[in-house]
């Protein structure tokens, strides 16, 4: 991980391998972003015209090296694009300053230490970049020669080892809290990238298991683990059926994180499908290449439990992984069985395909039998959804309207893309079965909706209940951006978070 530090220091003096500065789009060429003050004054004020003259505009994202000025340590000065100027007092979004620090850290692969002289006007825009900083400084290289030593084999760079936030406070309780809060969280998303990222012949759902086990002892966190003899033994009719054809069994891991001052119970619900080929009903070739990522869900919603503990979230977590490999062989579930869910429903499986909402119902129900004062699931749950809204924005779908916008606006706090979707009730038709009380499709149209549908059925009566299928944002199979890597992406774990914390204040209804 990046280690992130704050200085008050002048950035002439700051040792460090670059300077980072932001420069913004404006309307007669680029423009030097606020906390670049000293560097442009060692320009003689041309730092704009220069950067100018070497063909940056300000475009987000966008970076520019240069030879630092005279008198500097650093040998380097990066500029780093934010986008258009702020209309109103110059104060930058959150998200342009997280996605900016993303990309300067990206770039700077590599490098020991930077200094990131970019606009800083409180404590939330240290927590900020410090948080762009540290996810867009990420690699997953664990697979290639000389990746255990840090470095990529491929470019013999490791990602940027340190960041100094110039502007921060060091010594100020709300600056310290800031960088606590983003050093805990993007260290625990980063690790669900790694688990995303991590191929299935090394993640299954009894080595995913193993890896929840671990970080509930180190965090204090009380972990139980059903395996093939006790789901059988409780009757979870989904999450065996869909790991019937596999060799590696299923799994259903429960995490609880406890506070003592806690007055709310939240229950996260991931689904963790270590590796998805279909089953019986096999994906077409060109779509297995990276169902890898099918436990998106899941490695979300352990961040979040181990998140929420680090930070000492005065709110009770529970989550719960639903995990098994969807495989076809002879033992594998075929389209016609008929499985008996935990909740003692029947489910005629028309696809097997469609296994994700099997391993969520089950454990939706078990959740709901401790009552919490919501669930919210996770899961890379259709492709329906990505063809809706395209590959960085998450649906949201729900049993209460104004639990569904809490979670739109908690997300747009953190800085991820998602939209409020119904639950149409006309669609839940389509999944009548002549043979069992529901099957596991219904009409195609709308197949995201069918499957939000599919899943309220197995919610407990009176428990608010909220659905976010990240198919598209999971997954990054295009190139980098901001401080999104290719790969695996964490997404949904930083709005689970922010849902946590919300209800630890008494702000989320």
């Amino acid at each position: 991980m990046t280690a992130l530090t704050l200085s008050t220091a002048a950035a002439s003096g700051l040792r460090a391998d670059a300077i980072v500065v932001g420069v913004a789009k404006g309307a007669k060429g680029p423009v030097v972003a606020p906390g670049a003050e000293a560097v442009d004054k060692a320009y003689d004020g041309a730092l704009a015209g220069i950067l100018e003259t070497l063909g940056a505009s300000g475009g987000e994202g966008e970076v520019t090296k240069l030879p630092a000025p005279t008198g500097f340590k650093a040998p380097v000065v990066v500029a780093v694009g934010l986008g258009a100027v702020p209309e109103k007092d110059d104060t930058f979004s959150a998200e342009a300053l997280r996605r900016a620090a993303g990309a300067a850290a990206r770039a700077l692969a590599g490098a020991k230490k930077a200094v990131f002289a970019l606009p800083i006007t409180d404590a939330a825009d240290a927590g900020v970049l410090a948080e762009g900083a540290a996810l867009g400084a990420y690699a997953f290289d664990a697979y290639k020669e000389n990746g255990k030593n840090g470095k990529d084999a491929k470019n013999g760079k490791a990602p940027l080892a340190e960041v100094t936030l110039l502007g921060g406070k060091p010594r100020d309780a709300a600056y310290k809290a800031a960088l606590a809060r983003a050093t805990a969280v993007t260290e625990e998303l980063n690790r669900a990238r790694d688990l995303i990222n991590t191929p299935p012949n090394d993640l299954y759902p009894e080595s995913f298991a193993a890896v929840a086990t671990a970080a509930g002892k180190e965090h204090g966190i009380k972990v139980q683990v059903l395996d093939e003899k006790a789901l059988e033994k409780g009757g979870y009719g989904g999450i065996l059926g869909v790991g019937a054809g596999s060799a590696a069994g299923p799994r259903l891991v429960k995490l609880s994180y406890t506070s003592p001052k806690a007055t709310k119970h939240l229950a996260f619900v991931g689904k963790g499908i270590t590796y998805d080929s279909g089953g019986i009903s096999l994906k077409p070739a060109g779509h297995n290449e990276t169902m890898k990522c099918d436990m998106s869900g899941a490695a979300a919603v352990f961040a979040a439990v181990v998140a929420a503990a680090r930070l000492g979230l005065k709110v009770n977590v529970t989550g719960w992984l639903a995990l098994a490999e969807n495989m076809p062989s002879g033992s594998a579930t075929r389209p016609g069985d008929v499985l008996r869910m935990y909740s003692g429903k029947t489910v005629e499986v028309l696809n097997t395909d469609a296994e994700g909402r099997l391993v969520l119902a089950d454990a939706l129900w078990k959740a709901s039998e401790e009552k919490p004062d919501a669930i919210i699931d996770v899961a890379t749950l259709t492709g329906a959804m990505v063809l809706a809204l395209g590959n960085r924005t998450f649906g949201v779908m729900a049993n209460d309207d104004a639990f569904r916008t809490s979670i739109v606006e908690a997300a747009e706090e953190v800085g991820e893309e998602s939209w409020p979707m119904p639950l149409p009730e006309h669609l839940r038709k389509g999944m009548d079965s002549p043979t069992a009380d529901i099957a596991n499709m219904g009409e195609r149209m709308g197949g995201g909706l069918v499957a939000g549908l599919f899943l309220k059925e197995f919610v407990g009566e009176g428990i608010t209940w909220a659905h976010l299928d990240i198919a598209g944002p999971a997954f990054n199979e295009s190139g980098p951006f901001g401080y999104t890597p290719k790969g695996g992406t964490g997404s949904a774990v930083r709005t689970l978070v922010r849902l946590a914390e919300l209800t630890a204040a008494g702000d989320l209804g």
